[in-house]
């Protein structure tokens, strides 16, 4: 059965060309990374391909037209994994696709954001499909980059560290220039665009100070010049070109298998962030503090990422019990 259209009522029409250069419109319009931009591309297409496929004006949808594409989504299977999309990805697509209409309400295209009624699937916060690691097993990470050898091993050993020490995303990890090292206040630094557009700065270890060190100069050394010389971006590939984020995959699965993890075919860098949070949590980093160098919005996010935030050795009644017994003493 086809679905109403919604009703319609005289409105300007779409900026000329087609739905892709609106589509770049309205992401040029968004503070969004390089991957969160080509990943809402991609959401936003499959939801115009759908309307296509079904012969309906995205410009007079329902949340019911919505709700069946949701449908079909759920139904789909991921090509990685052979497997359903999981709540939270297509979560991520209608999200992008909200987005979308919401730029159109604002331009007077639309009435309403079909999405806003839709029935959007479950997501339970608590808990993140990202296979984590030990502090152990980050150790022995690093340990097999350490040893490794060869004309990539400075570079490889400079991306885990970034990864281990600050729990970058890897699309802010692949997007570093050599520019955007500093010294600030006595602390190395490294600043970047964060997800949502935001620029942040983070510390270097004094670990990670002195990888990357040793990387920049093998690299500037490869060169014939000096490392004050070096520009673009800061972890290139042998033809010089920007590592992309599927080397850094590779490259992670790789190091985790030669150093014995037994989960390494499901890893991925995101598995070095999470470990980077629930190390901080357990180290007696507070939350907040987590949370600002994750650059999360909503410390529930930063709560997601804690794999051992259930863990009752860290249970408050035992700091309560403690203080209690420390003024009766």
């Amino acid at each position: 059965m086809r679905l109403p259209d919604a009703p319609t009522r005289h409105r300007p029409a779409l900026p000329a060309g087609p739905a892709a250069e609106f589509t770049e419109a309205w992401l040029r319009n968004r503070r969004l990374s390089e991957h969160t931009r080509g990943a809402y591309q991609r959401d936003v297409a499959d939801w115009l391909a759908w309307c296509a496929g079904h012969e309906l004006d995205p410009l007079r949808t329902t949340f019911l037209h919505v709700n069946e594409f949701a449908r079909t989504l759920e139904a789909t299977l991921a090509a990685r994994t052979g497997k359903p999309l999981t709540p939270a990805t297509v979560g991520r697509k209608l999200s992008a696709v909200s987005s979308w209409y919401d730029f159109l309400v604002k331009l007077g295209a639309v009435d309403a954001n079909p999405v806003a009624g839709a029935d959007r699937p479950r997501i339970d916060r608590d808990h993140s499909n990202t296979v984590g690691l030990t502090p152990a097993e980050v150790d022995a990470l690093l340990a097999a980059a350490e040893a490794a050898t060869g004309p990539t091993a400075a570079r490889n050993l400079a991306v885990i560290a970034l990864l281990a020490d600050l729990g970058l995303r890897v699309g802010e990890l692949i997007s570093l220039d050599v520019t955007d090292l500093g010294a600030e206040r006595g602390h190395r630094s490294i600043r970047f665009v964060g997800k949502g557009g935001k620029a942040r700065r983070r510390a270097l270890t004094p670990g990670t100070a002195y990888t990357l060190d040793a990387y920049l100069s093998q690299r500037a050394a490869s060169r014939g010049g000096p490392v004050h010389q070096l520009t673009g971006p800061l972890l290139v590939t042998a033809t010089g070109a920007r590592l992309d984020r599927h080397s850094v995959f590779r490259l992670v699965r790789r190091l985790a298998r030669e150093a014995g993890i037994a989960a390494w075919a499901r890893l991925s860098p995101h598995s070095l962030r999470h470990s980077f949070a629930t190390t901080a949590r357990a180290e007696g980093v507070p939350l907040e503090d987590v949370q600002d160098a994750m650059g999360h919005a909503d410390p529930r996010t930063t709560r997601r990422y804690d794999r051992d935030r259930y863990n009752l050795d860290r249970d408050p009644a035992y700091a309560i019990w403690a203080a209690r017994s420390r003024r009766r003493g």
